[in-house]
């Protein structure tokens, strides 16, 4: 697929989405936000990708806001929308069935920050910086970082930085459990495949199921989360892949899962 604002590359099971506006420090216009719907749409209908990873182009930033120009023109009337829009994209990464991890190479500020967020992990490069300085400008988060933000890191750490607009860097993102990990930037994507390339080697259906499970851990309450999990299992207990793995393990052999 060509794209104006992206780069979609197919790397065996690996689906690597590189936002490319460097110029404009790969900020997120309507058109990226299209192409990136586009593109993860294209990865969930894929029965070849299992994994996907989202990065930004060159050295500099991850995401680096929402484009500034096209903020500025919405109003009372249009606002809603924008951000609607938006929060929309991200959503249906954060629900996709395949895993999403974020390389956050760079700045991932504002809807960058979000952007990442909305992944179901993220890997950062020693250089990257990670917050929702939209206060600056006289809003607020829009795209879902009020949510997620507080979700993952607490009310109170995500009241402070919503509020001071303070950037934090990748060493106290990952003290309060923003971020996952942390590598070199030479080594940032490299490392990020080789964890995508692990989870491209258990079975789909159960790595599909096992964020359905993690996902209403987040959104239900514990019984109805375990209702969900209890559910994927006894799914997933009917499939090909649990009959081989198990079998597999067994044998003392390698299972060979075919996603069925």
């Amino acid at each position: 697929m060509n794209f104006e604002t992206i780069i979609l590359e197919e790397k065996g099971h690996i689906c690597l989405i590189t936002l490319n506006r460097p110029d404009k420090l790969n900020a997120l216009n309507a058109t990226l936000l299209n192409e990136l719907q586009k593109a993860l749409q294209f990865c969930a209908d894929s029965e070849k990708c299992r994994a996907i990873i989202i990065t930004g182009s060159g050295p500099k930033a991850f995401a680096a806001g929402a484009d500034i120009a096209q903020l500025h023109e919405q109003n009372a009337e249009t606002g809603g929308d924008f951000a609607r829009f938006g929060q929309a994209v991200f959503t249906s990464l954060e629900y996709m069935r395949k895993p999403v991890i974020a390389a956050v190479n760079g700045f991932a500020l504002g809807g960058g920050c979000e952007l990442a967020l909305s992944c179901h992990m993220r890997f950062a490069a020693p250089g990257a910086k990670f917050g929702q300085p939209e206060v600056n400008l006289g809003i607020i988060p829009g795209y879902g970082g009020t949510q997620r933000l507080t979700k993952l890191v607490g009310s109170a750490k995500a009241t402070e930085l919503i509020l001071t607009g303070n950037i934090i860097n990748a060493e106290e993102a990952i003290r309060i459990g923003l971020v996952n990990n942390i590598f070199t930037a030479e080594t940032l994507l490299e490392e990020c495949m080789n964890i995508a390339e692990l989870i491209a080697t258990k079975a789909p259906l159960a790595i599909s199921g096992s964020l359905a499970a993690i996902r209403s851990a987040i959104d239900c309450s514990t019984s109805e989360g375990m209702e969900s999990e209890a559910l994927h299992f006894g799914e997933i207990c009917g499939t090909e892949d649990f009959k081989e793995g198990t079998l597999a393990f067994l044998e003392k052999r390698q299972a060979n899962f075919k996603g069925l």
